[in-house]
């Protein structure tokens, strides 16, 4: 009997595989198609023929974990203790599957506002928890009475992604503020924050769980390097949550991954004394610029993008089809590959909107646009 039996081909994979058989300009899946950093790859030459190869610590390399506390420290202002309240995770993915699965249990609900990341209903259902789908605005920010009705006694999790993905939008402090409100009623209830693109904001800056006093003693916060720092095949993660909820991660986590890759902690560690998140945020808020001011006079409708490296629009002017449709079509007839916002809901919802990637060369942003720009 599965465990998942409605999990099929992810849409991340049709769309790839159908822009690869048609020669089609990729903006669909959430990767950078640019060099690394000339100085991480100089770290990593150096390293390789080091004696880095052999397990590290299961919670993670200690060097790499006080770089993450000081980053931490510097830009939140909160002092993390490495050996309490870290854990290195084989990527944000594996962070959220160990959280999830250390705290659901079977019945347990799990509030997962919609759309979202692909990964958070079947941690749940592995778990043997109810996910619980609750749906955004229509602009993409929080609808705080839909997340309070949605809140019952067996609520023992809520899941937000700040920044988002698909849609780009950002938490305000007003939003925070509201959540706040409904928690303190519901103490049992644990926050799952994924911030994987905390250094990837643009309009105002990010608010991270790891400032809110109320909320972080019972909040598990996700973040990962592959984002931040371009390098999302070497899967490295990690996770900061006070020591009663990290204890009890780590049993999960020794037992799904024991420990993770060492050279690529390693070379991370190093990379971290030199690298400026700043910059990160400028190039990224660059490419976003450039993607809309190329394609501002087609006939898309670009969407608010606060963060991350992914730009919504709407078609509406364009067809009449529905969004995974348009899709395949814009690969098949226009050479250009996007993903449907649809697939991000659990009831399918759908509002004529397509995600781009923008963490691509110029180059290939440029001739996408062309190509968009002649629909």
């Amino acid at each position: 009997m599965s465990k998942l039996p409605n999990i099929t081909t992810s849409i991340f994979s049709v769309m790839s595989q159908l822009a690869n058989e048609h020669r089609a300009i990729n903006l669909s899946q959430g990767f950078p198609n640019f060099p690394e950093d000339e100085r991480l790859l100089q770290i990593s030459e150096r390293l390789i023929r080091e004696n880095i190869h052999q397990y590290t610590p299961m919670a993670g390399l200690p060097s790499l974990m006080e770089k993450i506390a000081a980053q931490t420290t510097k830009q939140y202002g909160r002092i993390v203790n490495t050996s309490t309240e870290m854990l290195i995770t084989a990527g944000a993915t594996q962070g959220v599957f160990t959280t999830i699965n250390t705290f659901v249990s079977a019945g347990d609900e799990v509030i997962i506002l919609d759309p979202s990341y692909d990964s958070y209903e079947p941690s749940v259902l592995v778990a043997g928890g109810i996910p619980v789908r609750v749906s955004l605005n229509e602009d993409y920010t929080p609808n705080f009475n839909r997340i309070e009705n949605a809140i019952t006694s067996k609520t023992k999790m809520i899941v937000i992604n700040n920044p988002h993905n698909p849609t780009g939008r950002i938490w305000t402090e007003k939003d925070f503020e509201s959540l706040e409100t409904i928690l303190e009623k519901h103490p049992q209830i644990l926050i799952l924050g994924d911030e994987v693109y905390e250094y990837i904001t643009f309009t105002q800056p990010h608010i991270s769980f790891n400032t809110r006093k109320k909320l972080k003693h019972r909040t598990v916060i996700a973040s990962s390097f592959g984002k931040s720092l371009h390098v999302t095949g070497w899967k490295v993660g990690y996770l900061i949550a006070p020591e009663n909820l990290m204890s009890e991660m780590k049993k999960v986590h020794q037992f799904l991954v024991f420990s993770v890759n060492s050279f690529s902690q390693h070379a991370i560690a190093h990379y971290l004394d030199v690298v400026d998140f700043n910059e990160v945020s400028k190039m990224y808020l660059r490419k976003r610029d450039l993607f809309q001011n190329l394609i501002r006079d087609s006939r898309f409708e670009l969407m608010p993008c606060d963060g991350t490296y992914f730009q919504v629009v709407n078609y509406k002017e364009i067809s009449k089809l529905n969004d995974v449709d348009f899709a395949k079509a814009l690969i098949t007839k226009h050479g250009v590959a996007a993903i449907p916002i649809s697939v991000f809901y659990n009831d399918a919802t759908d509002r004529s909107m397509l995600r781009f990637c923008f963490a691509k060369t110029d180059e290939t942003l440029i001739a996408a646009a062309e190509k968009l720009c002649r629909i």
